[in-house]
């Protein structure tokens, strides 16, 4: 009995014994699972963070976004301005220092890679900006890489005296995207048959001197650049002069593009408020990257701090800016565009939409230098007389410096540069930043400091051709040599109005000839200010 019940317990031990290795294994392999699925999981992770795991990368452009914002031949399809310290050690570096100018890591200056910005040709929009210029290469090339950092692609320099001169001109036709026009005499023949000389929209502008002709042949300019522009496949255009820098305030990026980008397509024009240059001393050389202090734009300020503190901030001075104070504007490239004067644009068959910029402003630098008095001098010939600078000048301001650089010994123009122009009080200038009159702004200087020590703009110089052709020779001669400005195109009117076609005649609609808006002034306090 004990033996049968011995042999009858030996299945239930067996049973037993197998249910127990297959519990133990079993928990074997869950320890080994729990085990290997940390370690599997975290070599996942390290191989996904080293490979990129799919992931994107905002400095990785994808088919769609690199269609859209990198620019040809970046290095690896990498965002400009994006690029890390890791990628750029890694890159051969060029003899040129210019190459490695835009080799930055800040991703708020979206052009600063590839100086030469050769943009995708669908990048939008186009901007394109034209100017009337006499200056030199210290100041042009300097006002034209800054805006090409903000997504300029496009220049219209209509270019005489020192600017056309061989050393100057063939610098400047040898940038990409810069179109260079001389004022020769074929050139103010076909401006002496434009339409405007048949339209009265400028003809209070006419045949007076000085800075009278100078917003006249801006205007003639004006036109043929939208011609230009239009043929360029520009989406919009600017006119500014060469001492006036775009401040895209209130862009998500430090981006002219971006700024236009985020109009909304039914405004065909923006206006930027213009600031005002303050220099705190009489020894300025380089405004564009000594001067940080500007005064804001009435339009960008409180009205009771704008009145409130007028007095102060005039310091004396015919008006709170020391030259205009309306701005400047950027136009929509369509059909029927044509200028307005030097700041603002129009349209033969309609009321242009416009919209005023609430941040963005354009930044001014006058007078910023001492020299600036007798430059304005030596290029006007009125006499310095109360009478005649009326003739001459449309701004209080200008008129009273000519007189001063006109008639006043060196040490009395230093003296009446530092009372009228210089902001040497520091209380003063520590009262106007507090009350938001004045303000710092250091992007255009970072910017323009960073292009100089790049060594972009004497590479640009250097690499410029020795020579030019001969015709384009001749022109540059014929137009740095010329002083007939626009007074022998107004001359040649007579003789060429009888020849414009009739067709023009019959777009003259009186309700779109709206009057040029010349350089204003900014609002003026009165004793009627007050009480309002």
């Amino acid at each position: 009995m004990a033996g049968h019940h011995h042999h009858r317990s030996n299945p239930l031990l067996a049973s037993a014994t197998s249910a127990s290795s297959s519990s133990q294994s079993f928990l074997s392999k869950l320890l080994l699972l729990l085990t290997l699925l940390p370690l599997s999981l975290a070599a996942l992770a390290f191989v996904l963070q080293w490979r990129g795991g799919g992931v994107s990368d905002p400095t990785i452009a994808t088919s769609g976004a690199y269609s859209r914002w990198a620019p040809r031949g970046s290095h690896h399809e990498v965002f400009p301005g994006m690029e890390t310290f890791s990628t750029l050690s890694s890159k051969s570096h060029s003899s040129s220092d210019c190459i490695n100018l835009g080799r930055s890591s800040s991703p708020y200056l979206p052009y600063y890679g590839d100086w030469k910005f050769g943009f995708e040709a669908n990048l939008r929009p186009k901007i394109c900006i034209t100017t009337s210029t006499s200056a030199g290469l210290e100041q042009i090339l300097p006002w034209m890489f800054y805006h090409k950092v903000l997504g300029v692609t496009n220049f219209f320099l209509f270019v005489e005296g020192h600017t056309a001169s061989p050393n100057v001109s063939k610098v400047l036709e040898s940038i990409p995207g810069v179109k260079v026009i001389y004022r020769t005499k074929e050139l103010e023949e076909q401006q002496a048959k434009s339409r405007i000389w048949n339209e009265t929209w400028l003809s209070s502008f006419f045949y007076k001197p000085c800075n009278y002709e100078l917003f006249v042949k801006q205007s003639l300019n004006m036109e043929m650049a939208i011609v230009m522009a239009r043929d360029a496949g520009m989406d919009w255009i600017l006119h500014l002069d060469t001492d006036e820098l775009i401040h895209p305030a209130g862009a998500r990026e430090y981006s002219l593009r971006q700024l236009l980008l985020d109009v909304p397509s039914n405004v065909d024009m923006v206006i930027f408020p213009n600031y005002e240059s303050s220099v705190e001393r009489d020894d300025i050389k380089d405004p564009f990257t000594e001067v940080s202090m500007f005064k804001k734009n009435y339009d960008h300020l409180p009205k009771e701090t704008y009145f409130g503190m007028y007095k102060e901030s005039t310091r004396g001075n015919p008006n709170y800016f020391l030259t205009y104070g309306n701005g400047k504007a950027a136009a929509r490239i369509q059909d029927h565009l044509r200028p307005n004067g030097a700041h603002r644009w129009h349209n033969y068959m309609k009321t242009p939409n416009e919209i005023k910029l609430e941040e963005a402003a354009v930044l001014h630098y006058t007078y910023a230098k001492f020299s600036d008095l007798t430059s304005r001098r030596d290029r006007c010939g009125c006499k310095p007389t109360k009478e005649d600078v009326k003739r001459c000048f449309m701004l209080e301001f200008d008129r009273a410096a000519f007189i001063i650089a006109s008639t006043a010994t060196e040490e009395e123009m230093l003296n009446w540069y530092r009372e009228h122009v210089v902001w040497g009080d520091k209380d003063l200038r520590l009262k106007l930043l507090r009350k938001g009159i004045l303000t710092r702004i250091y992007a255009p200087t970072a910017i323009i400091q960073g292009l100089r020590e790049s060594g972009v703009f004497s590479s640009v110089i250097e690499n410029a051709p020795s020579t030019i052709s001969k015709d384009k020779f001749l022109a540059s001669i014929e137009s740095s040599n010329t002083s007939r400005i626009v007074s022998l195109a107004s001359r040649k009117i007579s003789r060429n109005r009888e020849h414009q076609p009739s067709v023009r005649r019959l777009l003259e609609f009186e309700a779109y000839e709206e009057a040029a808006v010349p350089p204003l002034s900014p609002p003026a306090w009165t004793m009627t200010t007050l009480e309002q």
